[in-house]
């Protein structure tokens, strides 16, 4: 039941950025309660409206990285545009942006004139590789960051190329940092009276997020460098993936009191009673040090089950386990449903959408977003109008291209 308001109610956040990185940081912070107001620019908009799947002109894309915010489409580089930028950032508490580093103080929206206009303002860029060092001037991707990082070389199987992700590591992992990052910025600016310029790179995202390779490498004195290894990890025997008669699951049996149970479940089930009495294996180096002898027993009891079969068998002695599950399945599964991170939402162009929540789960409010993403400009007249612009002014923004629209915000009579 919700007794309080959102934690960020009366935060208004400017998002001018695109494609997934800021508009996801963007997007929790709408679902924590701030006004979020979607800045985009004429035609194309945001990168991301042009990502699949798409529905009657729809990006499924935009629309998940975009909800609970409203939507100006402004051409910047008309005086008038800029000017009602200005007016707006003047209002905001958080600017959001991610495109190359120097790009926007052309555009007259950099961190220093804008923190001149208003100095509480908290200014949040991300970029590929931050806005100091030697690379600071290059374009990138999550893909980039990934490979740079060194994570894309310790997955897939020893000696092929590695494989793709296929999950946007580097953009959601920096996106949440983001968040954690302008809620501290905001905190400080109580005590201090200023907002700050908060500089993420996904690069360095992602290198902090090693728990393993850095310290290993830094500890051995560099003799230490993770390797691919395929479907385990030759440190934390046994922990990996396994494929069973009907699909693969994985096993986390790296914990002595988990390892015990589980060479007991298969010694039991095998007839070979060695394998759980076997010393050998009782302690985490010892698993290590003989996992060659460990992974083809492992193997060939699972390989003569179906995957059921061998969860069932799992849970009963607690060993931690799970299906490698489809996304149809995913969705399908009672705990993801109950836990809410489904959220449906009712769209002006496509009426029921079904979306993925964001896992913020608090005992006094509920974040669940149910306003779907803007169209294409949908705000402009709302938004103009609250900055005290006449609707004659207006009118001749809309008629010079200044502030635009995609024809369905007039067509549904949202203008």
């Amino acid at each position: 039941m919700a007794t309080q308001q959102l934690p960020l109610a009366g935060i208004r956040v400017i998002d001018y950025s695109h494609f997934l990185a800021g508009p996801y940081l963007s997007r929790c912070l709408a679902a924590l309660g701030a006004e979020v107001i979607k800045v985009e620019r004429p035609g194309g908009g945001d990168a991301g409206r042009q990502h699949p799947y798409f529905v009657q002109g729809q990006s499924g894309y935009f629309l998940q990285q975009n909800m609970g915010k409203e939507g100006l489409c402004i051409n910047l580089k008309d005086p008038r545009g800029l000017e009602l930028m200005h007016k707006l950032v003047d209002t905001a508490d958080v600017f959001v942006e991610n495109y190359r580093p120097g790009a926007l103080a052309k555009l007259g929206l950099g961190y220093e004139e804008l923190s001149r206009r208003n100095p509480g303002l908290v200014y949040c860029s991300v970029s590929a590789y931050g806005h100091t060092g030697p690379d600071s001037h290059r374009a990138g991707f999550g893909l980039i960051a990934e490979a740079k990082s060194g994570i894309m070389a310790m997955v897939g199987e020893p000696g092929e190329a590695p494989p793709l992700l296929r999950i946007a590591l580097g953009d959601m992992y920096t996106g949440i940092h983001g968040v954690a990052a302008i809620c501290a910025a905001l905190l400080g600016r109580v005590k201090s009276g200023r907002g700050q310029h908060i500089d993420l790179a996904l690069y360095d995202c992602l290198v902090s997020m090693h728990e393993y390779a850095v310290q290993c490498y830094t500890l051995s004195g560099g003799k230490e460098i993770p390797q691919q290894t395929g479907h385990d990890l030759p440190t934390s025997t046994l922990y990996g993936v396994f494929t069973a008669t009907d699909g693969h699951l994985v096993i986390a049996a790296q914990v002595d009191d988990a390892w015990k149970r589980f060479a007991g479940l298969v010694s039991g089930q095998t007839g070979n009673p060695a394998f759980a009495a076997d010393t050998r294996f009782h302690t985490a180096a010892g698993r290590n040090e003989h996992r060659l002898e460990i992974l083809p027993v492992v193997r060939a009891w699972v390989a003569s089950r179906t995957v059921a079969e061998v969860l069932a068998a799992l849970d009963a002695v607690d060993v931690p386990c799970a299906k490698v599950q489809r996304i149809d399945e995913v969705l399908a599964d009672p705990q993801i449903r109950a836990r809410g991170m489904v959220v449906e939402q009712e769209h002006p162009v496509l009426g029921k959408v079904k979306l993925p929540n964001l896992p913020f789960h608090f005992s006094a409010c509920d974040t669940t977003q149910t306003v779907p993403a803007p169209l294409m400009g949908q705000h402009n007249r709302k938004i103009a109008t609250e900055l005290g612009y006449a609707a004659t002014d207006i009118d001749a923004m809309v008629r010079d291209g200044v502030l635009y629209a995609e024809a369905a915000v007039a067509e549904l009579g949202l203008a």
